[in-house]
Formats: C-alpha cells, structure tokens, sequence
C-alpha cells in the first residue's frame, strides 16, 4: 500500500470506534436520527480513507504503469474501483 500507513490505520480504528459506540446507541435504544448522524460520519470517514488510498495508488502504481506500458492491467483496476465507487 502505498498511503500513509500510520494515518490510515489511525483513521480506521476511529471509524472502529464509532462502529462500536453505534451498536451500543442501538442496544440503548436511542434515536433514531442520532444514530443515523453516527452512521454518517462513520461512513464519510471511510470513504475519505478510501480516497486517500486511491490517491496515493494513481499517483505510485498506476502512474508507473502508465510510463511503462499503456495496456498494464493496473490502469483497467484502477478503472474498475472508480466505476465501483460511483455505485455506492
């Protein structure tokens, strides 16, 4: 991987963390649009995470595949993530 290792391992055990206080918000049968704002930021963390990840793989693994060779299979992987990104 080449992100930020410490960063992204951080910023995933936070998202850990808020995944946990959300089960316990459900068990103490709290409201609904709280947890609901928990699950939000839980998932917008994530998906910055992912990005981050992705960034970092077009600028290292794809940008050399690209000066290497233009049929790399990295180029068509990075392809695929994107297109599956843009269906969540």
């Amino acid at each position: 991987m080449k992100a930020d290792k410490d960063s992204t391992i951080r910023k995933i055990r936070i998202a850990r963390g808020q995944l946990d206080g959300i089960i316990r918000m459900i068990e103490d049968d709290r409201y609904c649009i709280d947890i609901s704002t928990q699950l939000m930021s839980t998932l917008s963390l994530l998906k910055n995470v992912n990005r981050e990840i992705l960034q970092a793989h077009i600028r290292s693994c794809v940008k050399e595949a690209l000066e290497t060779d233009m049929e790399n299979p990295k180029i068509e992987e990075a392809l695929k993530v994107l297109e599956k990104m843009t269906e969540l």
